[in-house]
C-alpha cells in the first residue's frame, strides 16, 4: 500500500470509527509506526480535513457534538488538584468540553482539543494525566485557563458557572 492509499484509508477508518482512534491502535491497522500516523494526521489536515487530536484519540467533526447549542468560553482558576472537580461539574451539567486554552507570554494562545462530554471522558482524561505523569496545560499559566463549552441552553450554563463558582473554579472577568 503506497502513502496516498494509506491515508485515504486511514480517513476511511476515522469516519467509520464509533469511537476516538489512537494513533498507536491505528499504526497497528496499518503496520507502520505511531510517527507515521501522526505525520499522515498532518497531511490530511493540510487538505482541509478537521481532525481532532484529543486526549482519547483522533476524531472527525461528526464525532462530537453539534452546534445546536450554546457556545460560550469560560475563564477558571485552579490547581491540578481542582482539574477533575472542574470537567466534572460541567459535565455533570450537560456541558460538553470542547477545548482549553492559556495565554502563553512567548507563544500567544495554545489550544488544545479535549472533546469531554461524559464523566467516563473525564475519568479516561485523567487516568491518561496519571499514567503520563503531565502537567496540565494551565500550569503554564499558574492554573488560570479559558474552556470552550458548549451547552443546551442558558439554564445548564447559568448551572455550570454557579457550582464552578462555589468551588472557587470560576474565574470572574
Amino acid at each position: 500500500m503506497d502513502t496516498a492509499e494509506r491515508r485515504e484509508k486511514l480517513l476511511s477508518f476515522l469516519r467509520n470509527a464509533k469511537k476516538p482512534l489512537t494513533g498507536t491502535q491505528l499504526a497497528r491497522e496499518f503496520s507502520v509506526s505511531r510517527q507515521i500516523i501522526v505525520g499522515d494526521i498532518s497531511v490530511i489536515r493540510a487538505t482541509g480535513t478537521t481532525i481532532y487530536a484529543t486526549p482519547r484519540g483522533y476524531v472527525l467533526p461528526e464525532d462530537v457534538p453539534d452546534d445546536t447549542g450554546l457556545v460560550a468560553t469560560i475563564a477558571c482558576h485552579h490547581d491540578k488538584l481542582n482539574m477533575r472537580r472542574e470537567l466534572e461539574i460541567i459535565v455533570d451539567n450537560g456541558g460538553f468540553v470542547r477545548d482549553v486554552i492559556v495565554e502563553h507570554p512567548l507563544y500567544g494562545e495554545i489550544r488544545a482539543d479535549l472533546m469531554l462530554g461524559t464523566r467516563h471522558d473525564v475519568d479516561v482524561f485523567a487516568k491518561r494525566m496519571d499514567e503520563c505523569e503531565a502537567r496540565p496545560l494551565s500550569m503554564v499559566t499558574s492554573g488560570i485557563h479559558l474552556h470552550t463549552i458548549e451547552v443546551k441552553d442558558d439554564e445548564s450554563l447559568s448551572r455550570i458557572c454557579s457550582q464552578l463558582r462555589e468551588c472557587g473554579i470560576l474565574s470572574e472577568v
